[in-house]
């Protein structure tokens, strides 16, 4: 992946500085411990987008216009995934995790980071065909409103399909994809009963705090966007939430190895980035 050069010019860091302290401080979206080298490019990207000459003129509407909120958090965000995407980890999931998971009477797990849903209706369709759905609460978390109500609609364009199936098939799917959504005037509609065990919501991980225990944590490709005091409060809040024995799956270049949360944690798969909590929830504070 090509990493966009941070700005050399003082100048444009004072002012990429300023913006996102005013979107802070105003809007109470921080984005300030993301790694530098993507909020440049995001920046520009919502400026680009807003039509502004210079971040700070960006800023100045930021500032005191609330309806530019949406579109500034849009481009400052990032919602790219798929369905089933990196199959290897679900099929690990499937066959490793999904067996412990079975002895616990009921489940809870957090979808941190969840764009547009790809991954909560991935997860959803695995419980289902393992029979683990109809005793599963999941928490699908994002910070970008609009992305969160895409991720709820559960609705994607058909062209997308063919990618989506087959990463199904290698994910172990035991059936076809088909069998879980229905499709209409060039789109797909995943089924209800996919997101009726799902609780869609608002959750900053720059910010916020734990909101429930879970045996499950999946956070796939967001601690890439963040520096490193950011990815140890994101795993901190992980360790938190996991009850003793529950497991943690991350994205594909993401590890805890280096972080200072790793001690909460024994490598389960490594292969495929999945955790598993191995100490008190209470020492998460330590």
């Amino acid at each position: 992946m090509s990493v966009a050069p941070v700005p050399a010019d003082p100048a444009d860091e004072v002012e990429l500085d300023l913006f996102l302290e005013a979107l802070h401080r105003r809007w109470h979206y921080d984005f300030r411990s993301y790694s530098r080298a993507s909020l440049v490019r995001r920046a520009d990207l919502a400026r680009e987008r807003l039509g502004c000459a210079t971040l700070s003129d960006l800023q100045g509407r930021l500032l005191r216009d609330p309806l530019i909120l949406p579109d500034v958090i849009d481009a400052m965000t990032v919602q790219v995934s798929e369905l089933f995407r990196d199959p290897s980890y679900y099929l690990a999931l499937r066959r490793e995790v999904v067996p412990h998971l079975r002895t616990f009477p009921s489940l809870k797990v957090w979808v941190a980071g969840c764009a547009d849903g790809e991954e909560v209706y991935s997860l959803a369709i695995l419980f289902q065909e393992e029979g683990l759905l109809d005793r599963t609460l999941f928490y699908a978390t994002e910070i970008n409103r609009r992305a969160l109500a895409r991720a709820e609609a559960g609705v994607y364009a058909i062209d997308r399909l063919p990618a989506f199936s087959q990463n199904y098939q290698r994910a172990g799917g035991t059936g076809t994809l088909a069998d879980h959504y229905t499709a209409a005037y060039g789109r797909v509609a995943f089924d209800r009963r996919l997101r009726d065990r799902t609780v869609f919501t608002e959750h900053n991980l720059a910010t916020d705090q734990v909101f429930s225990e879970v045996h499950l944590v999946s956070c796939r490709n967001v601690l890439i966007y963040f520096d490193s005091p950011l990815q140890d409060r994101a795993l901190g809040l992980f360790a938190e939430a996991l009850t003793r024995g529950g497991f943690l799956g991350l994205g594909s270049h993401e590890t805890l190895r280096f972080s200072s949360q790793a001690r909460h944690f024994a490598a389960f798969h490594e292969p495929d980035r999945i955790w598993r909590r191995t100490a008190s929830r209470e020492d998460a504070h330590a």
